[in-house]
């Protein structure tokens, strides 16, 4: 195993042992509902868009720690962003996912699941909070409900 390795598996041990803005919102936020009947992860996703800014987001969920580091690490991506940037971010890590090669200049903790688009059953895993972020985005307000196919 190389040393980036090791460094990206610890990274990824670290959001899932302790994640970011795990959690509830509790006034004007669109919730986002999904999971992945493959594996059984499941996200509630919760964002406060202001003026079409991400100004809160948090997630509860259960899953494997593909998942819930990766929504983690998304939280922490698209706070303070734009709806346009926060949906910039998702289309990145979409590439990601793919094998392209591409930077997280402002959060390089995301960069860590690069290695995951090796493993074609786990990008479900990977993507699922950020197809949430996207459809609560795109939205904008009221409840969403939904199953990643």
């Amino acid at each position: 195993m190389s040393q980036l390795d090791d460094l990206y598996r610890r990274v990824i041990m670290d959001h899932y042992k302790m994640p970011r803005n795990r959690g509830e919102l509790e006034d004007g936020s669109v919730t986002v509902n999904l999971n992945n009947p493959t594996c059984g992860d499941r996200i509630s996703l919760q964002l406060q868009l202001e003026d079409g800014v991400v100004r809160n987001v948090k997630f509860t969920g259960e899953g494997c720690s593909i998942s819930m580091s990766s929504a983690s690490m998304m939280t922490e991506a698209v706070m303070g962003k734009t709806s346009e940037e926060a949906l910039a971010l998702a289309d990145k890590f979409s590439a990601l996912m793919k094998g392209e090669d591409v930077q997280f200049e402002d959060y390089e903790d995301v960069e860590a699941l690069s290695g995951v688009n090796k493993f074609p059953a786990r990008i479900k895993c990977a993507t699922l909070a950020w197809n949430a972020l996207r459809k609560g985005v795109e939205h904008g307000s009221g409840n969403h409900e939904g199953i990643e196919q």
